[in-house]
């Protein structure tokens, strides 16, 4: 009888150890995360790994090709500033050269020095002489509303003919007396529009500050 009951024992103990063991690999096991029940796929790995870093090195390529394009625009771009600036010295310098000549050849004919500055918007209302003036008149910084001043006064003095000459040695559009005061500006004052213009138009400045205030003396007095 004590065996029977020893062997029961021994059982129950048997029982209650494993519903323990269970219940403690169950606690144990809590938040582990779950290992794949089957073999792990390497090889899918590995071809994801490859995959990401040849759209890595694509991305390098592309960036790279895009600031290549980029520096050779920059570089065309340039390079056509810089032509462009050449070609323009070189007009520039052809365009001086062919006023000198042109200059010296009607200095030495004793013909009129003909004007090749440039004529503003503003002045292409009018021609020859006028056009001159009226460039020069904005260049020595007069506003064009004091050119219509300054071309009736010497329409009244000379109409504007750079070889006009008063009998009492008044010469040229401003009808400088004597003319060849005008030789302060330039040796070629008997022939060269620009250079009676600039003289007279200095002449006006110091005297009567615009050429509206010069053109109001004459009016009052026939002469300035």
């Amino acid at each position: 009888m004590d065996r029977q009951w020893s062997r029961i024992g021994a059982r129950v103990a048997s029982v209650v150890l494993l519903v323990a063991g269970a219940a403690g690999g169950l606690y144990l096991g809590e938040g582990r995360p779950a290992r794949p029940s089957g073999p792990v796929d390497l090889s899918f790995q590995v071809q994801t790994d490859e995959m990401q870093l040849l759209k890595a090195r694509q991305n390098e390529h592309v960036a790279a090709r895009a600031w290549q394009r980029e520096a050779e625009s920059e570089a065309a771009e340039k390079a056509s500033a810089e032509a462009t600036n050449v070609a323009g010295k070189a007009h520039d310098l052809a365009q001086a050269a062919k006023a000198k000549k042109a200059a010296d050849k009607a200095k030495a004919s004793g013909g009129t020095v003909p004007y090749n500055g440039p004529i503003p918007t503003s002045c292409k209302e009018f021609g020859g002489n006028r056009a001159t003036g009226c460039a020069l008149m904005l260049a020595a910084g007069y506003g064009i509303d004091q050119f219509p001043c300054l071309n009736n006064m010497w329409n009244k003095e000379s109409g504007w003919n750079h070889k006009a000459e008063n009998p009492n040695g008044a010469y040229g559009i401003p009808q400088a007396f004597p003319g060849n005061k005008m030789a302060s500006v330039g040796s070629d004052w008997r022939t060269n529009p620009a250079t009676q213009i600039k003289w007279g138009l200095g002449y006006i400045r110091g005297k009567y500050q615009t050429p509206c205030g010069a053109w109001t003396h004459w009016e009052a007095n026939h002469s300035y």
